[in-house]
């Protein structure tokens, strides 16, 4: 029966790894999302001169569940979308904020050198970003160690 072999990093030796680049998490990116879009959706039917019941019944949903879109607590799902674009008479583009110049609050900016970086190395990241912190240490021991013997 062969032996199993597990590696120990001692404490004392493991160098600490590069902070990683704080990344916004997908539910925040959809709560911004959320919000962008209820506050669209406010101010439109507001310049139509229309209440929540009003839009509600026209897109066919319960008026309450209109104003949990608005304040940001509920996203619509496409059908639903498409019929708040029509019963405001707003683009789709404009209720996700996509119209303007500069990118939308709830957009994500994709990291700076993303797209110098070979695909190699974007796999690599990719897969760094899903250890664990003992496992990381480990890993830059190991990324060190193959650092020195390149060097000689």
């Amino acid at each position: 029966m062969a032996s199993k072999t597990t590696f120990q990093v001692p404490p004392e030796q493991t160098p600490s790894p590069p902070p990683l680049r704080p990344r916004r998490s997908k539910r925040e990116a959809k709560l911004k999302l959320s919000k962008a879009l209820g506050d669209a959706a406010r101010e439109a039917r507001l310049k139509a001169s229309l209440t929540q019941a009003d839009v509600a019944e026209r897109i066919g949903v319960a008026t309450e569940v209109y104003g949990r879109l608005e304040r940001g607590l509920l996203m619509p799902s496409v059908p639903t979308l498409r019929r708040i674009c029509l019963a405001l008479h707003l683009s789709a583009d404009a209720l996700l904020a996509l119209s303007s110049p500069h990118p939308p609050i709830w957009e994500e900016p994709p990291p700076p050198s993303s797209e110098q970086e070979p695909p190699a190395m974007r796999r690599l990241l990719r897969n760094v970003r899903k250890l664990n912190s003992t496992q990381i240490r480990a890993l830059s021991l190991m990324a060190s160690t193959l650092r020195r013997e390149g060097e000689d």
